[in-house]
């Protein structure tokens, strides 16, 4: 027998490296000739690959939204960018009140983005006002002076409205400045927002730098009882 000629194991074990090693390379040569025919090479490929991961971001995770106007105020002001979470309300979360949400208006508010807090959800029997000017939400009156405009009151439009399901009742916290639920009560959808037209919730103040902060849900609202027949 020829033994010469017979693969050892060394032979036979080395041979998947040998394939592995050949991809590699035939990688890095792909690579380097997109690099050479870049304008730039390398720099310009790192910066193709970072805006591609932006892109990727912006679309399915967060997106950056400036506010527009007053509405707001005092906790958003104009010019102030905020991060939109795009995933907040996935995978069968739902809004909650006292969130702040940015949503497609068009066919309700307008044909644009908005920003606004929820204050009441599907099921919900919102009123203003109480005896003490305070909106009530199933019952339960809800101090929301933490984040309202200051010498603005809840609201000097009344209302007593119960919201469908799958919808939302949103008010801008500048409550003398603010187009919101309230202003469109006549209208189609009676000034609902359909929970399907939220685009993400608004987490983070991040510019101007000196007002970096977290957008927190307030307790006032955590402490809303549930509607009648509503689960969880």
């Amino acid at each position: 027998m020829d033994t010469e000629t017979q693969p050892t194991e060394r032979d036979r074990s080395s041979r998947p490296d040998d394939t592995r090693g050949t991809e590699e390379r035939s990688r890095f040569a792909l690579v380097s000739r997109i690099t050479d025919w870049l304008p730039g090479g390398w720099i310009t490929l790192t910066l193709f690959v970072c805006l591609g991961f932006l892109l990727l971001l912006n679309a399915f995770v967060v997106q950056p939204f400036q506010i527009p106007s007053r509405s707001m105020e005092q906790g958003l002001r104009i010019g102030d960018r905020v991060l939109v979470d795009k995933l907040a309300y996935r995978f069968g979360a739902q809004p909650r009140r006292g969130d702040v949400v940015v949503f497609d208006g068009t066919g309700y508010f307008g044909h644009a983005d908005y920003i606004k807090r929820v204050v009441g959800v599907g099921g919900d029997h919102v009123v203003c006002c109480d005896k003490e000017g305070r909106i009530q939400v199933n019952g339960r009156s809800v101090d929301e002076t933490a984040f309202l405009y200051p010498g603005d009151s809840p609201s000097s439009v009344p209302f007593d409205v119960v919201v469908p399901d799958g919808r939302l009742f949103v008010l801008g916290d500048h409550r003398s400045d603010s187009s919101d639920s309230r202003d469109h009560l006549g209208s189609p959808g009676g000034g609902m927002i359909p929970v399907g037209d939220v685009i993400g919730r608004a987490d983070w103040i991040v510019w101007p730098s000196d007002r970096l902060s977290h957008l927190k849900r307030p307790a006032a609202y955590a402490r809303v009882p549930a509607a009648e027949g509503a689960h969880g």
